[in-house]
């Protein structure tokens, strides 16, 4: 694959000087990509590439193998056990790794970081300071000040939002350099203006119902947006707009806006939110589909609201009661229309002549898609221009829509005919009571009169076959391409399938595929001459731009079809402005942005690299040359799940060192004493549903002396544990509030703390470690989880229990045995050495818990009054005989 001219200035600009790569969607940045990993897959480098997807892996992957690329890249998931990752990362080259996994071996020292080449970050508009990623580079930059750092991202709007967002960015990144390639720039424009792309823009209009529905929900958008407006001021003005409405990310701006008050709004706002939320729906489907799916989705939508009240006031607008009327004349024609052609006959109480006018008469017109009838005409004219050196069969036709319920209507449409497909969804959703329409329509396609032998007579007869594109590859040679009855094979392939075979015409959906790289893959795969933009988006016209300017021996036209002076033309020109305005604030931040010298972290005095490890509360001792009181380093043991979360990282930045390891008690150990199970909001309403936090404290409790249930909320999110009625005086199950109160109850030793973020957790966490012991991760990992701990519990009386578990030769392994075959500690103390052995499994614990319950043991030397003499005692006497007598288990 070879790179254009300003593809590659990027890759030189990049290779020579570390930095954050922001392109325009479309422009090539996975090409770009591609050529590092070429350039770095050798074994005498070792490159680690964060943030990748498997089906971006696989993309990358399949293109580097079709260039003979070798050694290919790796890809480290945790099928991978630690012995093998160690061998892997010794033997060099390019590395695919999982953040969570590389986050463990970092700090457990399984990967030579001194031997590192680099690190290439994909989708770099993602990392925030807290995330697995910017954890990564920071431990990578503190032990490898050579190495490289190189950043891709292809969003200039992820970086727009917040104070200096870009910035803190490449901080993250550790990065100086920022290199932004808008579509507007001067080498991008030279080298695709060298190969322009052949386009025929068709303007379709909208018909006079279309027009009239658009009209009406614009304007109840609108009504909608300024009655939000009124009820409440906490939304920025100039951002919710009717024109911003139409984008896709509206929904989004407006409820990170709200997400902070959501609980205290209104009804009346919070349904606000949610018209408009369909408003816009219904305005998408105006223009996507056909009149009977319009319809239908007006129709529910009115029945809905009115059966259950919903309704904040737009339905008994104006513009409502036009939105229904012209939506329903789109399916049943004009009623005045009717009437008066009917007045024209001059005989309308007389009954038809023949049964069949009578059943003419009742059928709804159905109303067409305008731009069924443009691609029709687009189609056939590519079937009439017949160059002599092109054969019809061996052209390739691509035809783009924006979901797969667009292109399985295009598709139906193609190879049955507009009535037909109408007729069928009218039957499907719309006929009531059985009254179902009659297809009396013949459709024969044009596209099949010169060259296929078996043509369309009927809906119902020969029907034109679907071919996989394999099938459509494989057969381009041949003379006589006959279709094979496969069904929707395409759709296992994300949608691409074919409808016609001459020439060979390919349906594909622009959103919504399982691979992100589908159009890529069939763009390089089956090389159409023809590609119709059914419905726009801007990345693919970037994408077949490159293309073309890739392939400049290959011809390529364009077709471009759009509604005028629809929203989707309007939505259109909104994404590029948009992206414009994106490009041009990144470049004034640019210009004005002071960056350090130490922003790359090579230098050693780099304060972003500097781990704080003095806590801000510590005092100093005057005795030890003014040292601070916490001089060993701090610790902290962590589950290996939870580095799929933030608080890890921002426990390490405050100079705590982590340490990974398989809890099966808690996830976070921070002393001997103290244990702490993590649950955000949502965890923690599942897990005592389930009875899985039960079972949980019960094990800190049983193991540990002081255990701690941390729950973590989001401050710009409300949430509630209680329901929008008072507490009442009985205790619910089905109560949230109710179920943390009889989990404290059961519980006196457990304490719940709150934080409202990571950083306050990992604050919290720096708190409770001062002046208090390091926890041991040996002795952590042999704690385990009871497999029934609430039947455990329930069987067996806990204080003789917790007396069997202080003395010698007694874990946590072995307790239950003793429980299980000894009816009391009385009992305990008759039992032989060798009786002892046979239940505990092992000689050495039966020797030491005998020789405590026989032995004589000298008590140890006290300080005091009371204790100024040594005296000798039986361990047996100093057990009380009450306990003594008690058995284990409990009585029923």
């Amino acid at each position: 694959m070879k790179l254009l001219e300003y593809e590659n200035q990027i890759f030189l600009d990049l290779f020579h000087e570390d930095g954050l790569l922001v392109t325009a969607k479309g422009l090539g940045i996975e090409r770009v990509f591609l050529n590092f990993l070429k350039v770095y897959s050798d074994p005498a480098n070792l490159v680690l590439v964060l943030n990748t997807s498997s089906l971006e892996e696989d993309y990358l992957l399949e293109h580097l193998e079709g260039d003979n690329v070798k050694p290919l890249p790796r890809v480290i998931t945790n099928e991978c056990n630690a012995s093998d990752r160690q061998n892997i990362y010794l033997n060099g080259g390019v590395l695919f790794i999982t953040s969570r996994i590389l986050v463990v071996d970092l700090l457990t020292d399984r990967v030579p970081v001194e031997n590192v080449s680099g690190i290439l970050v994909y989708r770099a508009h993602r990392i925030v300071e807290s995330c697995q990623e910017a954890f990564i580079l920071r431990l990578y930059r503190q032990k490898n000040k050579t190495g490289f750092i190189k950043a891709f991202s292809d969003s200039p709007h992820s970086f727009t939002s917040g104070f200096c967002h870009v910035e803190r960015t490449m901080r993250s990144l550790f990065v100086r350099k920022l290199y932004l390639w808008p579509r507007f720039h001067a080498s991008v424009v030279t080298c695709l203006e060298q190969h322009k792309v052949d386009v025929v823009e068709i303007h379709v209009r909208l018909t006079t119902p279309m027009l009239a529905c658009q009209t009406a929900l614009l304007d109840l958008i609108n009504a909608c947006i300024q009655e939000l407006k009124r009820c409440t001021t906490a939304i920025d003005t100039e951002e919710i707009t009717a024109e911003n409405a139409i984008g896709k990310s509206f929904d989004k701006v407006i409820r990170l806006q709200l997400d902070p008050i959501w609980h205290q709004l209104g009804p009346k706002t919070r349904q606000l939110v949610s018209d408009l939320k369909t408003l816009r729906l219904i305005l998408s489907h105006l223009t996507q589909y056909d009149c009977v799916t319009f319809f239908n989705m007006v129709n529910s939508v009115r029945s809905s609201e009115r059966e259950f009240g919903r309704n904040t006031g737009w339905l008994f607008l104006d513009s409502a009661d036009s939105l229904f009327v012209h939506a329903k004349e789109r399916v049943y024609g004009c009623d005045e229309k009717i009437k008066k052609s009917k007045q024209d006959k001059g005989a309308p109480q007389t009954k038809p002549n023949t049964e069949k006018q009578a059943e003419e008469d009742k059928e709804p017109p159905l109303e067409g898609c305008p731009k069924w009838e443009a691609l029709s005409a687009i189609l056939k004219e590519i079937e009439d221009d017949d160059p002599a050196s092109d054969r019809l069969d061996q052209r390739k036709v691509l035809v783009v829509a924006n979901d797969d319920r667009t292109c399985s209507q295009l598709r139906q449409y193609l190879t049955e005919g507009c009535r037909s497909l109408l007729v069928h969804l009218y039957n499907k959703s719309l006929a009531a009571r059985g009254q179902h329409l009659v297809n009396k329509t013949r459709f024969r396609p044009r596209f099949n009169e010169k060259k296929k032998e078996t043509t369309l007579e009927t809906a119902d007869k020969d029907r034109v076959s679907e071919l996989t594109l394999t099938q459509m590859v494989g057969s381009k040679n041949e003379k006589d391409e006959k279709a094979v009855d496969a069904g929707p094979t395409g759709r296992a392939v994300d949608g691409y399938y074919g409808v016609l075979s001459a020439p060979v015409t390919i349906l594909h959906p622009l959103h919504g595929c399982s691979d992100p790289h589908g159009l890529a893959r069939v763009l390089v795969e089956i090389q159409p001459q023809y590609v119709v933009l059914y419905d726009v988006d801007m990345m693919f016209v970037r994408q077949l731009e490159v293309h073309r300017a890739s392939h400049a021996g290959r011809p390529l036209r364009v077709y471009f079809l759009m509604y005028t002076g629809s929203v989707e033309e309007q939505k259109y020109l909104t994404t590029l402005r948009q992206e414009k305005e994106a490009f041009e604030f990144l470049i004034r931040e640019k210009a004005t942005m002071v960056i350090p010298e130490e922003r790359d972290g090579k230098l050693e005095d780099d304060p972003y690299l500097s781990r704080d490890i003095t806590p801000a509360n510590a005092t100093v001792n005057s005795r030890k040359g003014g040292q601070s009181e916490r001089t060993r380093q701090q610790k902290v043991i962590v589950d290996m799940r939870e580095f799929r979360s933030e608080l890890p990282s921002l426990i390490h930045r405050r100079g705590i060192e982590i340490e990974p390891v398989t809890l099966e008690v808690g996830d976070y150990i921070l002393t001997p004493d103290i244990c702490v199970e993590r649950k955000s909001v949502s965890d923690l309403i599942g897990s005592l549903a389930n009875g899985r936090l039960y079972n949980q404290c019960v094990s800190m409790c049983r193991y540990y002396k002081r255990p701690v249930l941390l729950i973590e909320f989001d401050p710009k999110k409300s949430f509630s544990l209680q329901g929008k009625y008072n507490l009442s005086n009985e205790v619910s199950m089905q109560d949230v509030t109710s179920q943390i109160a009889l989990l404290t109850i059961h519980f006196p030793k457990l304490r719940i703390l709150w934080c409202q973020s990571p950083y306050a957790t990992a604050e919290l966490v720096e708190e409770l470690k001062v002046n208090r012991l390091q926890p041991d991760a040996a002795k952590a990992m042999t704690v385990t989880a009871a497999e029934d701990a609430m039947e455990w519990s329930d069987k067996y009386s806990p204080g003789p229990q917790d007396m069997l578990l202080k003395m010698p030769g007694i874990n946590s392994k072995n307790y239950r045995l003793v429980m299980n075959h000894v009816h009391s500690l009385s009992d305990l103390c008759t039992q032989t050495e060798d009786q002892l052995a046979s239940v505990l499994g092992n000689k050495s614990n039966a020797k030491k818990l005998w020789q405590f319950l026989h032995l004589e043991h000298k008590q140890i030397e006290k300080k005091g009054p009371e204790n100024d003499k040594t005296s000798k005692t039986d361990g047996s006497s100093k057990i009380g005989k009450g306990a003594m007598r008690k058995g284990f288990k409990r009585k029923k």
